[in-house]
């Protein structure tokens, strides 16, 4: 690399952590550059000093050189993700089509390959270890997947595949993205919004400070979003927010035809087909469950269908429910799709006499991170520390060291907790930096990105999240310990990658039980202005309402996930009228809920379309039941049992995907996963 080049860009200098205040836009596009070509050097020197292969000059040059791509990488991709300018989005756009070129070119090439082979069967293979042999064995795999065997013109075209989706995948979340930063409300009196806890009302008048306003805004952000769902009285309010929101990025709506995305859904899913095909496989689906647990798209379906036999019926119950309650209190029948959650809530306060209005002022944003960690360092022998002298992107980020027993630190985590303008929407967690022992005999510390969209603090009161909320806090935390904590010093197998994809959410799923617990609660449930701990009446209350309306929850993600992997299986681009097809083939037999004809959620479904989960949107269900019957021996054993928090750590946590997550799954739970506690979760 061109020292004169490192000595102004950021991204081609080492940092133990990234400098995000010296980090620009104009930076990305020659640093990636620069990298790509100092790894093709580095690569092509395969061989020892005599000509041989061994794990060092293959596997071990290979790994801090991709790593050294990678430092500089993840800190851009984070910034586009939570700082979504022109400038970052036209940087962002021109390097992930470099990667991906290189990416490619990488997995394709025919003498890594064969060197990779030669060290799968040489003598050496046998002494290097289960762990090792797990990382050739995969990148073996993944060679044929992206088709190392094939002649060099169908090579060709697997590379412009996936160039392309690489580019339709940013434009389909960026169009998402814009739909949603486009439409707001202001009113200048607060009555139009009533119904609107005061805490909600004050973050309305907080978004309209933040556009140099006066009066209450709300937003396309999902928590405006569904503070006006649920509790607006103003039904005409409510169907208007409801059509925004559900016709993002469409033909329909208040932007129709601004931002669609329903010809690049379209073009995704036939260039996906066609993917699959170039190497070998059906379908898409048999393409993307190659490297899952689940065995094929028959068994992942056929999962999902069990689940739904049992959960339809309860739902249809569920729903009649609560159409008689909101019809004996004047509501209009039949039920339309923006009635549901103000019904459900109000159905909920008289059932259980909770709400998530009242369980608010127990859980202060401040102190649910307290909580969530001294919860996690009991469970895993671990404790954090805030350090405030680290370079952040924006003042409400900050940043913790995560220290194991001995006070040695482990790892670091980034939290960036609050809904702003120009951040992507939901809730993830992203890594940083790898575990990786250095070339100069150092190891690098895991580092992780934690994101939410929580409603921001108010110059009177911090966040206070609703329970959902909270186990989004405790969940994102799971993703983000898989991570911090993996002892595979690999970043290939390391934390969750390598993980098979269908198991990715077990650390996080599992983590959420610990949001219903009085020994966790009363860690940090405690009430913003009277410090008084979590009732007993309430918390019975609280858990008594945990299964309602889990039947019509259930449906919903089993929606998701036929509708995922039906379209993966059976739409390409000679079937332009598939995915409504198959939308409504699924709605009809899944669901219970009511759909206006104008509702286009796929085109906001970002998780397909431009995340990591085509043809595995199943996996939350899948990764729930191993995180239900994982935390029935926390049950059996307690809660808070240190001893089974440390098994959990070494089997799951650190193992990562230095192994078949089954493997994992059975070395902490002593047997396979089982369905039963996930259907005791459910209530069913």
């Amino acid at each position: 690399m061109d020292m004169r080049t490192e000595k102004i860009n950021p991204l081609l200098v080492y940092h133990q952590l990234p400098p995000f205040s010296e980090i620009q836009p104009s930076h990305v596009v020659p640093a990636v550059e620069a990298l790509i070509q100092h790894c093709r050097e580095g690569l092509a020197q395969t061989e020892t000093s005599d000509g041989a292969i061994d794990w060092d000059s293959l596997v071990g040059r290979e790994e801090q050189l991709l790593d050294e791509l990678s430092r500089a990488w993840q800190p851009v991709s984070h910034l586009h993700n939570v700082n979504a300018t022109e400038a970052w989005r036209e940087a962002y756009a021109e390097a992930v089509v470099m990667l991906t070129d290189f990416y490619t070119e990488l997995s394709q090439d025919t003498d890594r390959y064969r060197a990779y082979q030669a060290l799968r069967q040489s003598d050496q293979f046998d002494r290097l270890g289960p762990v090792r042999q797990r990382l050739i064995e995969n990148t073996l795999r993944d060679f044929h997947l992206a088709g190392v065997d094939l002649p060099a013109d169908e090579k060709q075209q697997y590379r412009e595949l996936m160039r392309e989706l690489t580019e339709l995948g940013t434009r389909f979340q960026q169009n998402l993205q814009d739909a949603t930063e486009a439409w707001d409300l202001t009113f200048e009196d607060p009555s139009a919004l009533a119904g609107l806890p005061d805490n909600e009302l004050e973050q309305c008048r907080d978004r309209a400070r933040q556009v140099e306003s006066e009066g209450y805004r709300i937003t396309l952000d999902f928590p405006s979003y569904h503070a006006v769902l649920t509790y607006a009285d103003d039904r005409d309010l409510r169907e208007q927010v409801y059509r925004a929101y559900n016709t993002r990025a469409s033909d329909q709506g208040p932007h129709a035809g601004q931002w669609d995305n329903r010809q690049i859904l379209g073009q995704i899913l036939e260039l996906r087909q066609r993917l699959a095909r170039v190497v070998g496989f059906d379908n898409y689906a048999h393409y993307s469950l190659a490297t899952k647990m689940a065995p094929d798209p028959a068994a992942a379906e056929g999962f999902l269908r069990r689940l739904a036999d049992m959960a339809r019926p309860r739902a249809r119950d569920e729903m009649q429910a609560l159409a008689a309650y909101a019809g004996q209190q004047g509501a209009p029948l039949p039920l339309q799709a923006w009635d549901l959650p103000y019904w459900s809530e109000k159905l909920r306060k008289a059932e259980f006499d909770v709400s998530e209005d009242e369980l608010r002022p127990y859980f202060p944003l401040p102190r649910a991170i307290e909580g969530l960690m001294a919860v996690s360092g009991e469970l895993f022998g671990i404790t954090f520390r805030r350090r405030d002298d680290v370079d952040v992107w924006h003042p409400d980020v900050s940043f913790f060291e995560l220290l194991n027993a001995d006070g040695q630190v482990q790892a670091g985590l980034y939290l960036d907790l609050y809904a702003r303008s120009g951040k992507r929407g939901g809730a993830w967690m992203a890594d940083c930096r790898c575990y990786l022992s250095l070339a100069d005999g150092g190891v690098q510390k895991p580092i992780a990105f934690l994101n939410c969209n929580f409603g921001p603090a108010t110059p009177e009161r911090p966040s206070l999240l609703s329970h959902r909320d909270l186990t989004t806090l405790f969940h994102e935390f799971g993703h983000g310990l898989h991570h911090m904590l993996t002892r595979i010093e690999h970043p290939a197998i390391g934390g969750i990658s390598g993980v098979e994809w269908d198991a990715v959410e077990l650390p996080s799923q599992f983590l959420e039980n610990w949001c219903w617990e009085r020994a966790a609660l009363d860690r940090f449930a405690h009430h913003i202005d009277s410090g008084d701990a979590l009732p007993d009446a309430l918390l019975e209350r609280m858990l008594a309402a945990r299964h309602f309306q889990s039947g019509m929850f259930l449906c919903r993600q089993l929606e998701f996930g036929l509708t995922d992997l039906r379209l993966h299986v059976e739409v390409d681009g000679g079937d332009p009228a598939g995915v409504e097809r198959v939308e409504q083939q699924v709605r009809d037999q899944v669901a219970v809920v009511p759909y206006p004809p104008e509702n286009r959620f796929l085109n906001g479904f970002a998780h397909l379309f431009s995340g990591g989960y085509a043809a595995g949107y199943y996996s939350y269900l899948w990764a729930e039941q191993l995180a239900a019957d994982a935390f029935s021996r926390f049950q059996d054993e307690g809660v808070m049992n240190p001893e089974t928090g440390a098994a959990f750590r070494r089997e799951v946590l650190e193992a990562g995907g230095s192994r078949p997550a089954l493997d994992s799954f059975v070395a902490f739970r002593g047997h396979e996963p089982r369905i039963e506690p996930l259907l005791r979760s459910y209530g069913i």
